[in-house]
């Protein structure tokens, strides 16, 4: 890439038609999120449902999204899978298609040495030419991957260059830091503590909230690089109750009912997940305004 990744990288919904992927809408879902002014988009995340796509599908989306980005800004791409080999085909298939950058967490049913995640990752550096955004999410992959190995990848392995830390634990960011001199960028990828991991140094917030609300999460990354951090306090105590719903909602279940609330027609999530219950729903309808 031409600068590193920075800032608000919105995540899209994947919308679902009875064929497949409903491209329209994700499209309209992607533009809303670049007009809001985010600073990349990260099509096929947890928000994405990437778990729960065929190949045939996690293309259609790659083609779709970097289409609607249109070179407006950068393209993270989620390709993470449970062998190696498909990730690698999807890492190698995003790359043709113009991303900018994947985003990869070693996701396991049984539990990774450091060697086995380590090769992983190699394995796909080797098979392209653009940033990994190395994922650690052990609530959903399975895998925790500590500062140490984070670092020590970055350092070894040609095109480790970010760290998506989503463990909600603000003392590993602050281990990266330490360990990487300052020179391994990480983002926060845990929506509850963003202002603390943006005043701790992370290059951005990687986040779906902008789909409902973007103003405020563009303007409280804005105050804390600006250094005023009364204004990022009082932008976070009003997002916080949206950011706290979303993620124990579940984020692609809550998103998409949030965009339909909001005259998006985002859709259901694919089971095993379920749509929102009313109740839910009218909380939800409350945090919007």
């Amino acid at each position: 890439m031409a600068a590193p990744l920075h800032g608000i990288i919105g995540y899209p919904i994947t919308p679902f038609a009875d064929d497949g992927i409903d491209t329209a809408v994700l499209s309209a879902v992607i533009d809303r999120l670049v007009d809001a002014g985010v600073h990349a988009i990260a099509p096929l995340g947890s928000t994405g449902e990437l778990a729960y796509l065929n190949e045939r599908e996690f293309d259609t989306v790659v083609d779709a999204s970097v289409a609607a980005v249109a070179g407006r800004l950068p393209v993270l791409v989620g390709v993470s899978d449970l062998t190696t080999a498909t990730t690698v085909r999807r890492a190698r298939y995003a790359a043709q298609a113009g991303a900018d950058a994947v985003m990869v967490a070693p996701v396991s049913y049984w539990k990774l040495s450091e060697l086995e995640i380590t090769t992983h990752y190699a394995a796909v550096s080797g098979a392209v030419d653009i940033d990994i955004v190395a994922y650690n999410n052990p609530a959903t992959s399975g895998v925790d991957m500590s500062p140490e190995l984070l670092v020590g990848m970055f350092e070894d392995i040609e095109h480790v260059t970010m760290v998506k830390e989503s463990t909600g634990d603000l003392t590993r960011m602050l281990r990266i830091a330490e360990l990487s001199d300052g020179r391994l960028p990480f983002f926060n990828g845990s929506n509850p503590l963003v202002l603390d991991a943006l005043r701790a140094g992370a290059a951005g917030w990687c986040t779906a909230a902008p789909n409902l609300r973007a103003k405020p999460c563009l303007d409280l990354y804005t105050a804390v690089t600006a250094g005023d951090l009364d204004a990022a306090q009082a932008l976070y105590d009003d997002l916080k109750p949206l950011l706290t719903f979303i993620v124990a909602g579940g984020l692609a279940t809550t998103v998409k009912a949030g965009l339909e609330l909001l005259g998006v027609p985002a859709g259901a999530p694919r089971r095993p997940l379920l749509p929102l219950d009313e109740s839910g729903r009218a909380e939800l309808r409350s945090l919007l305004g």
